[in-house]
């Protein structure tokens, strides 16, 4: 499983936001939008900053996705 923020991306175009003006809005820097658009992990307090600065919620940014890849043993 991993964590998707396709739902951050959506609600950015919207609201006709660019990804710079979310880093200036909510004080989260551009090299961690990029980790968040490779969906590499990132502290909770970044995605409560997001939240804030969008006033949404943890479901409205981000989901977890199962892998289709299967682990055998």
């Amino acid at each position: 499983m991993y964590i998707s923020y396709k739902k951050l991306w959506k609600l950015l175009i919207d609201r006709n936001m660019k990804k710079k003006e979310l880093a200036e809005k909510s004080g989260v820097s551009t090299y961690t939008l990029s980790k968040m658009g490779h969906n590499e992990s990132i502290t909770t307090d970044i995605l409560v900053r997001i939240c804030k600065a969008l006033d949404c919620g943890l479901h409205d940014i981000c989901e977890i996705e199962r892998n289709n890849i299967s682990n055998t043993k």
